[in-house]
């Protein structure tokens, strides 16, 4: 019985014998992602293949309008308008074009050669399509070494620039992706200085020894991960105290994660603390709660002395066992969370009422800081409130603006019930309300007038001069001080914002005497 089927021709065993060749060629292309080393390869590997002596590949750059190449074997890279020479012809038809002599073609832009220095002989050009079909270049191979370009060089440039076309995109995907992840660490970079510096210790304005000893201490406990307890009366700048210590803290590019447990409904409080499953209640998705989101790096408890008894139970679990379960779940969560909490509460006096456990008392204050109220520090109110004008100016675009001596001696006068928070209200308004470069004592809001109004005011119609009546603010100040602490120097020197040695000076000075309390 006689075969049917036809021995193949001349032409298709050599094609057939350069298919391997490709797919080996096409094997080196897919493992390429640098886009200039894959265009040198693609026209390496293509001028051995079809037995040229040049490749170009010429990428389309739709924007501009041009062609370019970064690879000619050599050359440098060259643009031009896409719309020129056989390499924009293909680009703008989409078809093969094969000339054996391409300075007798109309459609040859011999700019390139003049550029280069190369002297185009026989040219063969295909497009370079992407997986939609979209042209994005043309490929050519330059000069065949022996005689001219035929059907079987451009079935196999065919079949390289499709596989090219792919490889290329791929390459040039990467390297989006490259630039865009560069430029998204430098900006992250600059972010993390930016928040870095904004809360770090050097956001926390004042000279007194009492914000010395705040600022010391935070730097002595930031590259541990105790916890610790900050008090104060509300708008001494706990949260930010906070922040500080997670800043300087080797846990710095971990979350921070805040948590104001007076603002929380006691339902809501065991599940933003330790998560909830799905399904627990009608229409409750999964979530995780505030330790699971701080994981690696700070929670921020503030007004922890409003936590009810269930929720400090429950605390005081995780903080022994290191793990959470979210509500309606059974599964234990490890974490790795550094505590920091913060109350207006004295929590001892909390703790004999009932309404504050001991041992979680304990487990919270490894590391106690008290935040001084502004009445306690008066020594730094006109440079904080200098410092708040200048921040907002700048935030708001405006000229600059400072307190005039008088302006400054009645805000160190007024007990700033508010603290910094009241004080950054009163510097804001002053900023938006103030024409000029200067803030006078007319220009302060009525609470802090009247106030130091009826402490400077004179008890007589005979004028005083102004160190007068700083003295007797002074005395009357250091009497009152003395009176509260029981006749204690350390610790009326503490309220009044002075060393003791200072409180000594000025007590002899005024011929002020210790009376027994």
């Amino acid at each position: 019985m006689e075969s049917t089927s036809q021995p193949f021709g001349k032409e298709e065993n050599q094609l057939g014998e350069k298919l391997f060749p490709v797919l080996k060629i096409c094997q080196k292309m897919n493992s390429e992602r640098d886009l200039a080393a894959l265009l040198d390869l693609i026209a390496r590997e293509a001028t051995k293949l079809i037995e040229a002596d040049r490749a170009s590949l010429f990428l389309l750059d739709r924007e501009r309008g041009e062609l370019w190449s970064k690879i000619a074997l050599g050359s440098k890279e060259i643009r031009f308008d896409a719309r020129l020479g056989i390499a924009g012809a293909v680009a703008l038809t989409g078809q093969t074009i094969n000339v054996e002599d391409a300075h007798h073609d109309p459609r040859f832009y011999g700019e390139i050669d003049l550029r280069t220095g190369y002297s185009t002989g026989s040219l063969l050009a295909v497009p370079l399509r992407n997986h939609e079909g979209e042209i994005i270049g043309t490929f050519e191979v330059l000069n065949k070494k022996t005689g001219a370009f035929n059907q079987e060089d451009e079935e196999i440039l065919k079949a390289l620039a499709a596989q090219a076309a792919i490889a290329i995109e791929t390459a040039q995907l990467m390297d989006e992706m490259k630039r865009h992840r560069d430029q998204l660490q430098e900006e992250n970079a600059q972010l993390w200085k930016e928040v870095e510096g904004r809360f770090s210790t050097q956001s926390i304005i004042g000279t007194s020894e009492r914000i010395h000893a705040v600022l010391r201490l935070i730097d002595q406990i930031s590259n541990s991960s105790v916890a610790v307890l900050i008090t104060g009366e509300s708008g001494t700048g706990k949260e930010l105290a906070a922040k500080a210590i997670h800043y300087k803290s080797p846990r710095a590019r971990k979350p921070f994660v805040a948590l104001n447990c007076a603002a929380l409904p006691e339902s809501l409080v065991e599940s933003e603390l330790f998560g909830i499953e799905r399904g627990v209640a009608t229409g409750v998705e999964r979530r995780v709660g505030k330790f699971e989101a701080a994981n690696g790096g700070t929670l921020f408890l503030d007004e922890i002395g409003d936590l009810s008894l269930t929720a400090q139970a429950k605390l005081l679990r995780v903080l022994q066992e290191k793990v959470v379960e979210h509500v309606g779940g059974r599964k234990p969560i490890p974490v790795d969370v550094r505590i920091l909490s913060a109350t207006n509460k004295n929590l001892e006096a909390e703790i004999k009422k009932g309404t504050f456990r001991e041992d979680l008392y304990y487990r919270l204050k490894v590391i106690h800081i008290q935040m001084p109220a502004l009445r306690e520090i008066r020594e730094d109110i006109s440079g904080l409130a200098n410092y708040l004008l200048a921040t907002y100016c700048r935030e708001m675009k405006m000229e600059p603006v400072n307190l005039t001596p008088e302006a400054a001696s009645a805000c160190m006068d007024y007990h700033w019930p508010g603290n910094v928070r009241e004080l950054e209200n009163e510097m804001k308004r002053l900023v938006l309300s103030v024409s000029g470069n200067t803030v006078g004592k007319r220009d302060l809001s009525e609470a802090i007038l009247s106030r130091s109004g009826t402490e400077v005011a004179p008890s007589s119609s005979t004028p005083k001069l102004l160190k007068d009546v700083v003295t007797d603010i002074e005395k009357r100040m250091i009497q009152e001080a003395l009176q509260q602490s029981k006749q204690n120097q350390l610790h009326a020197a503490r309220t009044l914002g002075l060393s003791r040695h200072g409180l000594i000076k000025k007590m002899k000075r005024y011929n002020i005497r210790l009376r027994d309390a």
